[in-house]
């Protein structure tokens, strides 16, 4: 096991094209899971090619346990990297293809045999071993694919978008085993994925990444409930947060936003003193779980009465969508609050769960008006690079 750092990482293809990363910075303790998460085209599976040694960086270092990395050559970093093409052997069988790296290291025959059983033990494939890739599922091929990994007994493990290719059904199952997996073994592991719930679940820390910059850095809860910016916000979280446009007012002291659902209006205070955001164009930010049906009783909270547009009922959840400030908003409602399209809501908002962020830089709006990110979100390497 290992600690693994990313200081001032840089990435460039030639003079004159765009850095594909830029200024990365980053640092997992020895055993964490790292998620790097974003869309296509951000930089993820670069910066997980480069810890591996399979691309050179065109500035800064990579450090394992303090020692920097950079410049050798990816068999000597004691790293292992499962591809999401798998990228078996389909002429040997799952025990040689687990065993392949441990005879090239010219390891005794015994050993060999000894840790091809463990490993098959770990991934439960010890009934496939005599089978070739070309016999096996799917699912079973990656299991193959994460044991030729393991059996190296690597300082660190890198995965990319291992699941991809998997059904539904089959991602939700094998994400239960890798979390299982690295519980027990307890190794530094970096994994990469576009889907965010892999990232939500996976991770004990969470890199979101656009355009070659790391926009947020932090546990999954921060980057949940404290989203840095209005990138991070949309990007995180299923179904994603309702983003209303507005313009900020001040009445009796208070900065209101003002909420209109065509059939009635809302005056939600916001509790901030700033008088810069006064008449301010803003985006408020609210999770469809953090917007529910009001009691009978008042509770002090601000409502408002809104017509329902459509209805999408998940099993578990039910998503009402109405339209606030001519913006489409969905609510997470639980099954037995489930209303029919066209009927009118009353709707409350708890103003603490709000979050605001300017409309022009898509920044997060603090509590004096100014981006907070750092403040929010405890780590004060995540906005290195902007």
């Amino acid at each position: 096991m290992a600690t693994l750092e990313l200081r001032n990482v840089n990435k460039t293809y030639g003079a004159g094209l765009p850095d594909t990363l830029k200024n990365i910075e980053l640092k997992i303790d020895d055993g964490e899971f790292l998620i790097l998460v974003g869309p296509s085209g951000c930089g993820k599976s670069t910066l997980m090619n480069c810890i591996a040694g399979l691309e050179n960086i065109s500035g800064g270092a990579i450090l394992v346990d303090d020692a920097d990395i950079s410049g050798m050559s990816p068999k000597d970093r004691d790293i292992a990297m499962v591809f999401q093409s798998y990228a078996l052997y389909p002429t040997m069988s799952v025990r040689d293809n687990i065993a392949f790296g441990l005879k090239i290291r010219k390891m005794p025959t015994a050993e060999i045999d000894a840790e091809v059983a463990r490993v098959a033990k770990l991934l439960q494939i010890e009934h496939l071993l005599t089978r070739k890739p070309g016999q096996l599922s799917g699912g079973q091929q990656q299991r193959v694919a994460m044991g030729r990994a393991l059996a190296r007994r690597p300082k660190i493990y890198l995965f990319d978008e291992p699941l991809s290719n998997l059904d539904a059904k089959l991602r939700v199952e094998m994400r239960t085993e890798m979390k299982l997996m690295h519980q027990r073994l307890k190794t530094t592991t970096v994994y990469v994925t576009h889907d965010q719930i892999e990232a939500m679940t996976l991770g004990d820390k969470v890199a979101v990444m656009k355009d070659g910059i790391i926009q947020q850095f932090g546990t999954p809860k921060q980057i949940y409930n404290d989203p840095a910016n209005l990138f991070v916000a949309s990007f995180i979280g299923s179904p994603p947060m309702n983003f209303i446009p507005l313009r900020l007012q001040r009445k009796d002291g208070r900065l209101l936003a003002l909420l209109d659902s065509g059939q009635a209006r809302c005056e939600l205070p916001l509790g901030m003193q700033d008088a810069g955001l006064e008449d301010r164009e803003v985006i408020l930010g609210i999770r469809p779980e953090q917007i529910s049906l009001a009691p009978a009783e008042a509770n002090g909270l601000p409502s408002i009465r809104a017509e329902v547009q459509v209805i999408e009922p998940t099993g578990p959840d039910t998503l009402v969508f109405v339209t606030l400030n001519g913006t489409k908003v969905c609510c997470r409602l639980a099954p037995d609050q489930a209303p029919e399209a066209g009927e009118t809501l009353t709707l409350q908002f708890d103003p603490a769960r709000v979050l605001l962020f300017d409309a022009q830089s898509g920044e997060r709006l603090g509590a004096a008006g100014a981006s907070a990110p750092e403040a929010r979100s405890g780590n004060v390497a995540q906005f290195k690079g902007r």
